[in-house]
């Protein structure tokens, strides 16, 4: 892999993601989508339909990271701007029937600082071929 800073990311953010929704599964109780659901590390809700959408974006996030740069830092944005949307929309979701992911305030913190790095990196950095540079 090369030393892009947006492969580095999209791969590390894409193995984390996979491995939380692979976790996730086995604490997401019978519930497959809605406001109930189980506890992952003690603070994260999740239910089923929660735990496919982190595999879904892990993996796509591995493979742009695998794949190249361009692709990397393409998917650092939509998704880092996906999650801008689900971290602050999410705070007006909860005890509402429109949050079928089971989000909590964990959620919505842990979405909003995955933004800031996944959004960070694929608008800031790898502007050039070949360097990789933050810009003032």
């Amino acid at each position: 892999m090369s030393q892009s800073p947006n492969r580095l990311v999209a791969t590390i953010f894409g193995a984390v993601y996979l491995l939380v929704g692979i976790l996730g599964l086995f604490v997401a109780g019978a519930n497959f989508a809605g406001e109930e659901g189980g506890l992952l590390l003690g603070i994260f809700r999740v239910n089923h339909l929660h735990n496919i959408v982190h595999l879904a974006i892990g993996a796509a996030l591995l493979i742009a990271g695998l794949r190249n740069t361009a692709a990397a830092k393409a998917t650092n944005t939509t998704v880092g701007a996906v999650y801008l949307l689900v971290g602050i929309v999410g705070f007006f979701l909860v005890g509402t029937d429109l949050n079928i992911l089971a989000l909590n305030t964990a959620d919505h913190i842990l979405h909003l600082l995955s933004a800031i790095v996944l959004l960070g990196t694929g608008l800031a950095l790898d502007r050039s071929t070949g360097t990789a540079r933050a810009t003032a």
